[in-house]
């Protein structure tokens, strides 16, 4: 199947107030063209240098969303145009995302990432950490980031039960964090594996890359 036709397929499959970000990463610049000919305005990278050669190439309406790890010195070369953040898993990111969007006089959504999954290699705060950094005073001082929700990866495993009490358990994580943030809306949880069972237990934004794309070499 044609990408055009894989995007036509998962959209028809998604609930309304769910957001599709379509993962670009390592694709050819003509595949994300196809992608936004059918109407994709939402592209999710995990590399920034990447991310911003298909910014300046691709048309300027696309929302870049960086989906990846962030190194801070990298910070400064998406800050310009980046639309939301993913990844953001330390005050010390948050902070330099905060000082480089200064500088274009902007404010940068973010998510705050969770780690939930099993694996130790996957990133993210855990729930204390994530209430420390929110009740900081340093955090409340940001002016130029704006947190618009949580993030989170399941468990890579065939354990369907596994991974829907760990989406379960972010969506209460979720929850409890609107008490301190009223103003969260995106719950980014799912990918082409598992995007199903996020979406079941709350999820409003997923990222789909190779049931667009097709699979990565």
């Amino acid at each position: 199947m044609s990408i055009a036709q894989n995007l036509k397929t998962i959209k028809e499959t998604l609930p309304e107030q769910v957001t599709l970000v379509a993962v670009s990463k390592t694709k050819p610049i003509a595949d994300l063209q196809e992608a936004y000919d059918t109407g994709q305005r939402i592209f999710g990278e995990n590399k920034i240098q990447e991310m911003a050669k298909k910014w300046e190439t691709l048309p300027k309406d696309i929302k870049w969303h960086m989906i990846g790890h962030v190194q801070t010195n990298k910070v400064k070369y998406m800050a310009e145009f980046v639309s939301l953040i993913h990844g953001v898993d330390s005050f010390k990111l948050l902070k330099e995302i905060n000082k480089q969007a200064k500088k274009y006089n902007r404010v940068i959504d973010c998510l705050l990432q969770i780690h939930i999954a099993e694996e130790t290699t996957k990133f993210g705060l855990d729930a204390p950490e994530l209430r420390i950094l929110l009740n900081s005073d340093d955090f409340k001082a940001l002016e130029n980031i704006k947190i618009s929700g949580l993030m989170g990866m399941a468990t890579f495993t065939e354990d369907t039960y596994q991974i829907k009490k760990e989406f379960n358990y972010l969506k209460s994580l979720f929850n409890t964090t609107k008490e301190l943030l009223p103003e969260i809306n995106v719950l980014s949880m799912g990918m082409s594996g598992d995007y199903k069972v996020a979406i079941a237990e709350g999820s409003t934004m997923v990222r789909i890359g190779s049931s667009i794309f097709g699979s990565r070499n």
